[in-house]
């Protein structure tokens, strides 16, 4: 986990085809945007969204960013229990180096490929952490 704010946990994906993917996970059970309150919107934009895209630009030089809730997977079970939550895709015009990693980001200006994958090692995922910790 990267950090939490009073109703949100921000959890560093081990799938980082995209360099700093990121799930955020709200702590109580709601299934619908339209039951998330007030105070978890405001929250969610003050201390997850500004927080991650300015940390993003400033460790990794990122571009601009991908923000998702797709809650689909959710419906192919036979008892669904959707669960609010948003995937956060930093996006690259440029490659990026780091820990001896190099990172490409050839769709850059199209939508993200959710084909594409890169699950990177425990070692690697640390460094990442601590580099983006290092500005929370």
């Amino acid at each position: 986990m990267l950090y939490e704010t009073k109703f949100w946990k921000v959890v560093l994906s081990d799938e980082q085809s995209y360099l700093g993917r990121c799930v955020i996970l709200l702590k109580r059970n709601c299934g619908e945007l339209s039951n998330l309150t007030s105070e978890e919107w405001l929250d969610f934009h003050e201390n997850i969204v500004k927080k991650l895209e300015s940390v993003f630009k400033k460790v990794f030089d990122a571009t601009m960013f991908n923000w998702t809730c797709l809650m689909n997977n959710a419906y192919q079970a036979e008892n669904p229990k959707p669960y609010v939550h948003f995937h956060f895709r930093p996006r690259y015009n440029h490659d990026v180096k780091f820990a001896g990693e190099e990172f490409h980001d050839p769709d850059f200006g199209h939508h993200y490929n959710r084909e594409r994958k890169n699950f990177v090692s425990k070692e690697l995922l640390k460094k990442i952490s601590d580099e983006v910790k290092k500005y929370l």
